[in-house]
């Protein structure tokens, strides 16, 4: 008897399962985390550990998404999976870009307010990879509906993000047009051509295929 494998899915900034509207899960038992309401000064490690309630099976797969992955990673340290698959994403600080980290430093980071990036604009959709009508629409929706205070406070960590823990069970998946995380700041195990920061989205047949492979191998 052939056993349904256990996904646990971590989606990126605030975002929701929207992102992973065109990716197939069809064969799999998936749970799409949801993001908590953040405590006050509190740790992505810590936030991690309050996430661990939804995960209810030994031994899951974990596929984070920009944020989410790394949000996974701070998971994967605190209990024995599968996998975990990273998209998008950095597996320690060093894969984060100096720029980020030399801005959280000095805290210039706060200086581009994060209602700003709540609004679908020509910068977020260059940053984000858009192509079409339709992309740009989803995106849009999707950043409207970012709670300010969670997209403030998860910036925040991400250029604060002190890991350097790496994962031994960890598959790393990057576009090679990510213009949020490029990708010559990563060390990837999979590579999708032409993919943007959100090619779960503008890149999902190629990922679809990636992804399946990844899960089932």
């Amino acid at each position: 008897m052939l056993l349904i494998k256990n996904i646990y899915i971590f989606s990126g900034l605030g975002a929701d399962e929207r992102v992973f509207r065109n990716l197939d899960f069809s064969e799999y038992s998936v749970t799409f985390i949801k993001w908590l309401i953040p405590q006050k000064k509190e740790s992505i490690s810590k936030y991690a550990a309050r996430l661990l309630h939804q995960i209810r099976t030994e031994k899951p797969i974990l596929i984070g998404l920009s944020f989410g992955g790394i949000a996974a990673i701070e998971v994967a340290k605190l209990i024995e999976t599968e996998n975990v698959i990273i998209i998008a994403s950095a597996k320690t600080k060093y894969e984060i870009p100096f720029y980020y980290r030399w801005a959280g430093r000095f805290g210039f980071h706060r200086i581009l307010p994060a209602r700003f990036l709540k609004k679908s604009n020509f910068l977020t959709n260059w940053f984000f990879g858009k192509t079409c009508d339709f992309d740009k629409l989803l995106l849009k929706q999707v950043l409207f509906d970012t709670d300010l205070n969670f997209l403030e406070w998860a910036i925040n960590q991400i250029v604060h993000w002190e890991n350097v823990t790496l994962i031994q069970n960890v598959t790393h998946i990057h576009g090679s047009k990510d213009r949020i995380l490029p990708k010559r700041f990563v060390g990837c195990d999979r590579i999708v051509k032409d993919g943007g920061h959100l090619m779960t989205i503008h890149k999902s047949d190629e990922l679809n295929a990636v992804l399946r492979k990844t899960i089932n191998e």
